[in-house]
């Protein structure tokens, strides 16, 4: 059984000056990102982060267990590829051995 919750959330990166004369007003970039939850069961769980991951436009993964303690993140970039996601898998695997129901939480770039 697999779930999903979509929520839109909205990160600001701040800068801020050395310089001893008056800061000059800069527009922060905001760079929006969209986040989706999936509940799914311990033997589900590597087949659905691959599937997440063939999907692309990841940017982070985050598993928790039943109680919402995040077990293991993941950061993930646009070029990754097979040989790099083989410790992550392995991870994953280990974590789908330990854990009975879960939930990923999948953090996308907005377009």
């Amino acid at each position: 059984m697999v779930t999903t919750k979509k929520t839109t959330t909205t990160s600001r990166k701040t800068t801020s000056t050395k310089a001893k004369a008056a800061p000059r007003p800069q527009a922060e970039p905001k760079t929006e990102a969209r986040t989706e939850d999936f509940k799914v069961s311990g033997d589900h769980l590597l087949g659905k982060v691959k599937e997440i991951i063939r999907e692309g436009n990841v940017r982070r993964l985050i598993i928790k267990n039943k109680e919402g303690k995040a077990m293991i993140e993941v950061p993930l970039s646009v070029g990754v590829v097979g040989v790099l996601l083989a410790p992550v898998l392995a991870a994953v695997g280990a974590v789908a051995a330990l854990v009975t129901e879960c939930t990923i939480t999948v953090e996308r770039n907005e377009k």
